[in-house]
């Protein structure tokens, strides 16, 4: 992995009215052609994505969107899409003309003010018309951040990408330039992580999974040693080594092995659930684990994976939990599945959703998905959690988190 992933990345959304010069803005920025422009509304289709280094804001995704007045053909599946990117962005970048301020720019007042993100405005064309102090006074009513510019002034772009930088910085928390660890804090400096790691079918060729790769460097970045073993040669490891582990982390699938061959003093986790915590809502998946226990026949369970990789015959999410909710309770249940960001608007008529660890989400995205489940009093959880629920070992992999 040469790159900082996705998920770790604070995500700027642009957003505003169409031919406002969004795609414009983004390309003046990132100091290249990233996103089409065109004097025509409607220009801009799918949400654009750029990834890039904006220091000293650090990594950073920007997200472009269609316009919300777009009223084209196809302005029904562009503004869904753009709307679907307000659960993503960790700030609103609003971009708007002088004394443009009206019902479309306040919807995305409100959609930032429900995400708990800040808001940039930014009044473009000043090269048409300046933004006048009358203006700028009116804005500042609705946020501190606010700048103008001209992105067709190439000659200015220097100063409004440090403008652009320095209301960044002032407004996104502190988190947002990295986030909370991983497994660190749950073992001393200088401590020993075990690491289980299958190497099956569905790893990649030559390479471990994201989430291994993130755990391991966490470890090494709190000052402590992480050792990756296969959960064929984990019970002879642990007969080798010199000094007790503080802790064994496993891959979901292979819990109940692990889980047998891990003496009682050593804490047990899962990958999957480290990742709970470090994108979403720990207690609240567990309670949702509890609520296998509860469904009954006909019930409709939602499966949650938030990537699109290619599933084998023996996929963990579309075939083996399918399989073990139906044998472990016995029940006739209708279980639907989704992939990468489809995430249905209907989540009211199911009666649990397990998701994914989330690996591929950011952890607003995540926390987005929770506060949408638990206000349809949908019970959540995922993967790691309704697996260890299955072998019976909830209570064992949830320890280290209560010490």
């Amino acid at each position: 992995m040469l790159e900082v992933p996705k998920s770790i990345r604070t995500h700027i959304g642009i957003f505003g009215r169409a031919n406002v010069g969004k795609s414009s803005f983004l390309n003046l920025v990132a100091s290249q052609d990233v996103a089409i422009v065109s004097p025509h509304p409607g220009t801009t289709t799918d949400v654009v994505e750029k990834v890039m280094e904006l220091r000293p804001v650090g990594p950073v995704v920007f997200l472009d969107t269609a316009g919300l007045d777009d009223d084209s053909r196809l302005s029904g599946d562009r503004v869904k899409r753009t709307a679907a990117v307000f659960g993503r962005a960790d700030v609103f970048v609003v971009l708007t003309e002088e004394g443009r301020w009206g019902p479309y720019e306040e919807r995305l007042r409100g959609e930032a003010r429900a995400c708990g993100v800040p808001l940039v405005v930014v009044v473009n064309k000043a090269d048409e018309r300046p933004l006048s102090d009358g203006f700028r006074a009116e804005l500042e009513a609705v946020t501190p951040y606010v700048m103008a510019c001209s992105c067709v002034d190439g000659a200015g772009r220097e100063a409004v990408v440090n403008a652009f930088k320095e209301l960044l910085v002032k407004c996104l928390p502190d988190e947002s330039a990295g986030p909370k660890t991983i497994l660190s804090d749950l073992i001393p400096s200088g401590g020993l992580a075990v690491l289980v790691v299958p190497v099956d079918t569905g790893a990649p060729k030559g390479r471990l999974i994201l989430p291994q790769v993130q755990v391991i460097r966490d470890v090494l970045d709190g000052g402590s040693a992480a050792l990756a073993v296969r959960d064929s040669e984990y019970a002879l490891t642990l007969a080798v080594l010199g000094k007790k582990p503080d802790i064994a982390v496993c891959d979901s699938q292979a819990i109940e092995r692990v889980a047998a061959e891990t003496p009682p003093d050593i804490q047990l986790t899962t990958f999957s659930i480290l990742f709970t915590r470090f994108k979403g809502d720990l207690e609240e998946a567990a309670r949702g684990a509890q609520a296998i226990g509860k469904l009954k026949s006909g019930d409709k369970v939602l499966i949650a994976e938030a990537c699109t990789h290619h599933a084998g015959e023996d996929d963990i999410g579309r075939v083996k939990i399918p399989r073990w909710l139906r044998e472990r309770t016995g029940l006739d249940l209708q279980i639907d599945i989704c992939s990468g960001r489809d995430y249905p608007e209907n989540l009211g008529q199911y009666a649990l959703i397990i998701h994914c660890g989330a690996c591929m989400l950011t952890r607003r995205e995540m926390l987005s998905r929770l506060r949408e489940a638990t206000g349809k009093n949908v019970p959540i959880t995922n993967y790691g959690m309704a697996i260890s629920y299955f072998h019976g070992v909830l209570d064992r992999v949830m320890e280290p988190f209560r010490r």
